[in-house]
């Protein structure tokens, strides 16, 4: 399904009749509904960011709901889509953080190619419904994800952004990865601790510290 070693990774969850069954409801959804994103990005942070070359994880909860917006990637936007308050201040916080101006484009797939795995905990949305698909089935996916990589010898670093994403914390088990965590960085929450967190600098520490390539955070090299 993904064409990478996530296919084996997680082929006891391709197999189950459990994703069988919930899978013919997703593709019915977008047979009888407007459905984001396009079916062929629903998987697009696992094909982007491999098993072997995930370094970070940033969880978000599920795609954007607008036209045009959702490719797949957390918090990412398609190119030439306004940049969302979120991301906005995403960049606000790089910028800070490391003195990288802000992108004028939302398209974050450079950072997946780097080794971000962008991934969200619920993959499909209906249109102009936020939420929608939450809990249909797609965490008993998205949690197995992280699992894995819970698994993983290599240190991995994750960054949880919001209640909704520490949630997640209990999965990450192994003591040799990084879990950082802060508030989400929606305008409603990103003044209570998301500014000032250092997201970005403390993950190229901690992969530094461990003999691992730091990640280029700039998006518009």
């Amino acid at each position: 399904m993904i064409g990478n070693d996530w296919d084996e990774k997680l082929k006891i969850i391709w197999e189950s009749e459990g994703f069988k069954k919930f899978y013919k409801i997703i593709e019915n959804e977008y047979a009888t509904k407007t459905i984001f994103p396009p079916k062929n990005y629903v998987f697009n942070a696992l094909k982007l960011t491999s098993f072997a070359n995930t370094k970070v994880v940033i969880v978000g909860q599920d795609p954007y709901h607008g036209v045009g917006e959702a490719h797949g990637l957390s918090f990412s936007v398609q190119e030439g889509i306004k940049i969302p308050p979120s991301l906005q201040n995403i960049y606000k916080e790089l910028e800070s953080d490391l003195g990288i101006k802000p992108s004028s484009k939302g398209d974050l797939t450079k950072w997946a190619k780097e080794g971000v795995l962008l991934l969200n905990a619920v993959l499909t949305v209906e249109k102009d419904k936020p939420a929608s698909h939450r809990n249909l089935g797609w965490e008993l996916l998205t949690d197995y994800i992280i699992k894995v990589l819970n698994t993983k010898e290599e240190p991995v670093v994750f960054i949880l952004w919001g209640n909704f994403a520490k949630e997640k914390a209990k999965l990450i088990t192994n003591p040799h990865h990084l879990i950082l965590t802060s508030p989400h960085p929606s305008p409603f929450s990103a003044r209570y601790g998301f500014f000032g967190s250092h997201p970005f600098s403390k993950t190229n520490q901690f992969l530094k510290e461990h003999n691992l390539k730091e990640i280029d955070w700039s998006l518009d090299k």
